[in-house]
């Protein structure tokens, strides 16, 4: 089966949703392949991926905003403080949330719904550099 692997760059400004779903589609393409699955990984312990809503940006931000009262920073209980508040924060957000996700895609285009994007979602408070894997299989 072929395969097709880049690496996206994605630099955020803090804490937030990034729709990284064009850079996807366009990794498809470049593939040549028609149908297939695409797999999106993070390689990130502080940051996650997400499919989400994509034409109303409120619903994201309730989103972070129920992850935050459910993570929030300064909690007495943790110990791995020293990367700063919002550094354990953004471990078990993680792990709450997903460091990968698979879309299908038929015809060299992807099958997310009418409503769906894939966005990387940065938990800490300060700007980072992200790289995203991004392996296209399929035929």
């Amino acid at each position: 089966m072929p395969v097709h692997q880049a690496t996206l760059t994605v630099r955020t400004t803090g804490q937030g949703t990034r729709e990284i779903t064009d850079s996807v589609a366009r990794e498809v393409a470049r593939s040549g392949l028609k149908t297939g699955v695409v797999t999106v990984f993070c390689q990130h312990t502080s940051c996650s991926l997400v499919i989400m809503e994509n034409a109303d940006p409120t619903a994201r931000h309730d989103l972070e905003a129920w992850l935050n009262r459910l993570v929030p920073e300064n909690d007495r209980h943790f110990v791995h403080t020293l990367e700063g508040p919002d550094d354990m924060p953004g471990h078990i957000k993680m792990a709450l949330t997903r460091t990968s996700e698979s879309v299908p895609f038929a015809d060299g285009r992807l099958r997310l719904g009418t409503w769906q994007g894939v966005f990387l979602w940065e938990h800490r408070r300060s700007p980072h550099t992200r790289h995203v894997i991004v392996t296209v299989m399929g035929e």
